[in-house]
């Protein structure tokens, strides 16, 4: 399997990231990113790029693709709806556009949230935006998926990029056993959302389209071994 990482830099990607390359399935990761990651590896390869509304200038290295997981996102905390809009759903957009095209067959799957509001009438900005960037999806001709995690606990590296975040794990992290245990439909951690990434990415995966905490640590159960 050769998969494509939009976010890898980020909390929800580095555990993603992370399971791509532990995994046997996994041949190829490419990563997109802004700035060149750190992190090298012999199945790793990055492709440094800016304009993430165009991809006219490496369209022909996103070819021969399987999956693309994608990771990419920003709080909306201090930025308006134009500005929260363009990073969740026209970034999102035009890659899936891109990658559908040169890939037909690709898996795409979207890291949205818990609250996302499909209805595009709801009070919260973010949910909204996010609501119509899963609906624009699920309508284009390919396999799509929608991750909707609650709380996601940073593990094995993973790191915040929102300060009031990393304060609040800082926290919760001693006591995320418990909450594991208090509320295991509703808490998940970032290793697990990549190993639910693959499976779902796996052919003849059956399932819901739009996948909660509760369906992401049943599939990064099966995907463990």
């Amino acid at each position: 399997m050769r998969v494509i990482i939009f976010g890898a830099s980020g909390m929800v990607g580095h555990g993603t990231l992370r399971a791509c390359l532990r995994d046997d399935e996994v041949t190829e990761v490419l990563a997109v990113v802004r700035r060149p990651l750190t992190l090298e590896h012999p199945k790793l390869r990055q492709i440094v790029h800016i304009d993430f509304t165009d991809y006219t200038a490496i369209e022909d290295q996103l070819r021969n693709l399987d999956a693309c997981f994608f990771c990419l996102g920003v709080s909306a905390l201090g930025l308006d709806e134009q500005e929260y809009t363009r990073v969740t759903h026209d970034y999102t957009l035009a890659a899936a556009r891109t990658l559908h095209a040169a890939n037909p067959a690709l898996t795409f799957v979207y890291v949205s949230g818990a609250g996302t509001d499909s209805t595009g009438r709801g009070r919260q900005m973010w949910a909204r935006v996010k609501g119509r960037t899963e609906n624009e999806l699920l309508a284009m001709p390919m396999r799509a998926y929608m991750f909707r995690p609650g709380y996601i606990q940073p593990v094995n590296g993973a790191v915040s990029r929102t300060a009031s975040y990393r304060a609040l794990y800082r926290v919760t992290g001693s006591l995320y056993p418990l909450l594991r245990r208090a509320l295991p439909r509703h808490v998940t951690t970032t290793d697990a959302v990549g190993r639910a990434m693959l499976a779902v990415a796996t052919p003849h995966t059956d399932g819901p389209s739009v996948l909660t905490n509760a369906d992401i640590n049943r599939l990064a159960a099966s995907r463990s071994g």
